[in-house]
């Protein structure tokens, strides 16, 4: 009993001060571990475990890692297979793209390996020169048509030229209209130039009849063309999540172009808007409600393809697959271009060191008093039918606006010098016609700004002028000044034409009629009357004929 008592009164340690022994694990285990040939279990504070269990417990956290590692490999791989598996979707449709876009039906039958071959130096950092790259303008001529099966088909609805500096890093857009009337090329005809895209489809040209008369009409030389249809823009503008535009004037046209030929109302209210697809279409189409008609749509046109740019470049957009491979589709069932996709890739690379926030816009019109071009007509199979063409007697003034569309105040710069010079000038009417010789004399007073300008009356001294120095075809100019009037000395040679008559011995009759007061005497030849042939009519004739054409043609 006294024994049992005495264990019964024994105080028990306590659990918050109960310290394990001082003993070190790697002793205790060394102590009770079990000999080299033992198979038994090792003994470690009263507990039996297998030596591996033990061992592991030496160390915590090793089936974690391992964890982290296979769920991060497995990441990885499933993103490594969605990186394959889209990126060969986007070759996929890139090949195709390239196959549709330019009509190339050799790059359907490309291996597959040759294709990657083509991708991989688009996704290359390089990017491949650009045709006109070497003289440091790009110019891309870009097409709006209304496509197969809509009115007007493959009439140009507009013609636009992207030109882009590589030198000063600057990009311009230049609109032209669709009733500028030019000669087409290898043939003894004129027509619009709005039709002459779908002229070289019907005889196997495709759009170098077009290409040719641009050309001809700018002086620039075309690296590149883009088509694209009505159906393709809307989609276009859907597939990128609409466009942000300012709308400058509240828009409201009842006579809009709607389906089957018919009208439908077309309202947009002054202010900032998001616009998707159709109605962008329409923004960038209307005219009727416009007070500058086909060249304030022009503007707007601008605008819009300027907007577009804008939300392409974008992160959301270029960093988006499925948007991508949705643009592929747009661009290959509605768009057609001679740019190849290592091309386009250059391009893209390209803009991106762009000034894309300052683009030089400019249009030529006829709405303005200081407008390149005027509204004449022509009668076919007895119709009237209006048209516009140069107010001078050539291309000279768009040439001179293509040229320097990024830097225009170098025209400005050149009429402050001829206002400066103000020249006296001597017209000796040689044509034949009185009405030519009215045109020239108001192009010149009117339009150029010469404002010292007298007619000759027939004298002896002056048919002897006119004689020994002038054929009655030719039409030239005589430099009294003895070149101290340059810019005005050019100016109308560029405008009129005329030549430069170089032989002095003319200033003894000069001096002997007084002609020696003047600056410049210019002898007009019957060479100017079928260049100024074309009749003046107003601009309210030209939209009143567009209205009543509309109906039956692209809008």
């Amino acid at each position: 009993m006294d024994s049992l008592r005495r264990k019964k009164n024994t105080p028990t340690p306590s659990p918050q001060t109960h310290t394990a022994p001082k003993t070190s694990l790697a002793s205790n285990y060394q102590k009770n571990a079990p000999s080299k040939n033992s198979t038994a279990k090792s003994h470690f504070y009263g507990k039996n475990i297998s030596k591996n269990l033990f061992i592991k417990k030496n160390k915590p956290g090793f089936s974690f890692v391992k964890l982290i590692k296979n769920f991060f490999l497995a990441i990885f791989s499933l993103g490594l297979i969605v990186i394959l598996v889209v990126g060969g979707f986007l070759v996929y449709k890139l090949n195709i793209l390239s196959t549709s876009i330019n009509n190339d039906s050799d790059a359907a039958k490309k291996p597959i390996l040759e294709t990657l071959s083509d991708i991989s130096k688009i996704t290359s950092a390089q990017r491949i020169p650009l045709k006109g790259e070497s003289s440091e303008r790009i110019n891309i001529l870009l097409l709006g048509i209304a496509g197969a099966g809509k009115p007007g088909g493959d009439l140009t609805d507009t013609i636009m030229i992207a030109s882009i500096d590589t030198k000063n890093k600057k990009i311009a857009l230049l609109s032209l209209p669709r009733d500028l009337y030019a000669s087409v090329p290898e043939s003894s005809y004129s027509a619009k130039i709005n039709s002459l895209y779908k002229y070289g489809l019907s005889n196997n040209q495709d759009i170098n009849p077009l290409q040719e008369t641009i050309e001809n009409i700018t002086n620039l030389s075309i690296n590149y063309y883009l088509v694209v249809n009505f159906s393709g823009f809307e989609k276009f503008i859907d597939d990128i999540g609409g466009i942000n535009v300012d709308v400058q004037r509240d828009i409201y046209d009842p006579t809009y172009p709607g389906p089957n030929y018919s009208y439908e109302t077309f309202e947009l209210k002054k202010g900032f808007h998001s616009l998707d697809g159709a109605t962008a279409l329409k923004y960038a189409r209307e005219r009727h409600n416009d007070p500058e008609g086909d060249f304030g749509r022009a503007k707007r046109q601008q605008q819009v393809i300027q907007a577009a740019k804008n939300k392409i470049f974008s992160t959301q957009t270029l960093l988006n697959p499925f948007a991508v491979s949705k643009l592929i589709d747009t661009l290959g069932e509605n768009v057609k271009t001679n740019l190849t996709l290592e091309e386009i890739d250059s391009l893209i690379k390209l803009t991106k060191n762009l000034d894309t926030q300052n683009i030089n816009n400019a249009v030529v019109d006829a709405w303005k008093e200081d407008s390149l071009l005027k509204v004449s007509h022509i009668f076919y199979e007895n119709t009237q039918a209006f048209i516009l063409v140069p107010r001078v007697g050539n291309y000279t003034e768009v040439q001179e606006l293509a040229k320097n569309i990024f830097n225009l105040k170098i025209l400005e710069k050149r009429k402050e010098e001829i206002k400066n010079e103000n020249p006296s000038i001597a017209l000796i009417n040689n044509t034949g016609n009185s009405a030519t010789y009215s045109k020239i004399e108001l192009l010149l007073k009117k339009k150029l700004g010469f404002e010292n300008i007298k007619k000759l009356n027939p004298s002896i001294a002056i048919d002897r002028l006119k004689s020994d120095y002038s054929t009655t075809a030719n039409t030239s100019i005589f430099d009294l000044t003895l070149g101290r009037k340059p810019f005005s000395l050019d100016e109308l040679i560029k405008k009129i034409p005329t030549s430069l008559n170089t032989d002095n011995s003319y200033l003894s009759i000069a001096i002997k009629e007084d002609i020696i007061n003047y600056d410049l005497v210019i002898i007009l030849g019957e060479d100017l009357n079928d260049i100024y042939r074309y009749d003046e009519d107003s601009l309210e004739d030209l939209q009143k004929s567009e209205a009543n054409e509309e109906l039956g043609g692209a809008n």
